[in-house]
């Protein structure tokens, strides 16, 4: 008789499905050490494959509680990659519901298989781990050029606005209500300013536990009537593990004597996969930072 007998749970122990969970959770723990090896800590491969292989151990060994186990289990698992690979809260913030989703994905999968068929319970477990590949390697990454623009009218003359950018980003509250909740670095000093060819803004980071907060230096480019563009020429700062930074551009056009349209546009490269999860949450991310800089800029 089968120890999933009654299409329920497995009820008693069963030395082959030990062993099978033993042995999933040593391949496991080998694909991460080499994901921290080699640099692929911010890979599909971290958080998408290693939660599949976590969920499927787990799901295969005897228990009644396995959503429970697998919970406090991924709860472990996120923790452990914290603190291994450097992270802060925001991190672990942002990738814990991927991770949960697919530890119970896969757990609610490889149930129901074995339900319906037994011995092929662990059939789905090379099929989820296909989409583990992405971030691999430079050819696997889905569209990690990502762009965000921002537009505003505001209340002022284009001398106005000339004025406001030659001065350069102030210190001001940050307003935006995700950006509070999920403590997003922000920089806390800018210096510099101006806007000929060759100018710098340079925006400071604080610093972590883990080292200095680093820095950001922008350096203008094109200066036109109308354009600024920057060129990204060092990024130290903490939200280098996020992404790439690569160029910024702000336009302006007068819509009448007093308002002028004001647009952001910066483009960057992300560093995070998989793309399906990571790519619409770090451009609504950059839709609120660059948000906050406009209003660093008077662009309210």
């Amino acid at each position: 008789m089968s120890e999933y007998g009654g299409g329920g749970p497995l009820s008693r122990p069963g030395t082959a499905n030990w062993i099978l969970a033993g042995l999933i959770g040593v391949f496991g723990a080998v694909l991460f050490v080499i994901a921290v090896r080699s640099g692929r800590g911010d890979s599909a491969l971290l958080f998408v494959g290693l939660p599949v292989l976590l969920a499927a151990a787990l799901a295969v060994s005897p228990s009644r509680t396995t959503h429970g186990r697998v919970f406090r289990f991924t709860t472990v698992f996120l923790l452990l990659a914290a603190v291994v690979l450097h992270e802060g809260a925001i991190c672990v913030i942002l990738a814990a519901p991927l991770v949960y989703l697919v530890a119970h994905g896969t757990t609610a999968l490889i149930r129901w298989c074995t339900r319906t068929s037994g011995m092929y319970a662990i059939l789905p477990v090379p099929l989820l781990l296909l989409v583990a590949v992405e971030g691999t390697t430079t050819a696997l990454r889905i569209s990690p050029d990502q762009s965000v623009q921002v537009v505003r009218v505001v209340a002022m003359p284009v001398s106005g606005v000339v004025s406001h950018l030659a001065a350069g980003p102030q210190p001001t509250r940050v307003r935006s209500v995700p950006l509070r909740l999920l403590a997003v670095p922000m920089p806390e000093h800018v210096s510099g300013g101006k806007l000929k060819p060759g100018d710098r803004w340079t925006f400071g980071y604080h610093g972590t536990s883990h080292g200095p907060g680093g820095q950001i230096v922008a350096e203008v480019r094109t200066a036109e009537p109308d354009h600024l563009s920057f060129a990204f020429v060092e990024d130290s700062s903490i939200t280098a593990r996020w992404l790439a930074w690569q160029q910024a551009d702000v336009r302006w056009r007068a819509i009448d004597p007093q308002h002028t349209e004001v647009r952001l546009t910066v483009n960057y490269r992300r560093r995070l996969d998989p793309s399906w999860y990571f790519g619409p949450l770090q451009d609504a991310l950059m839709h609120q930072g660059m948000g906050h800089l406009m209003d660093t800029m008077a662009m309210k």
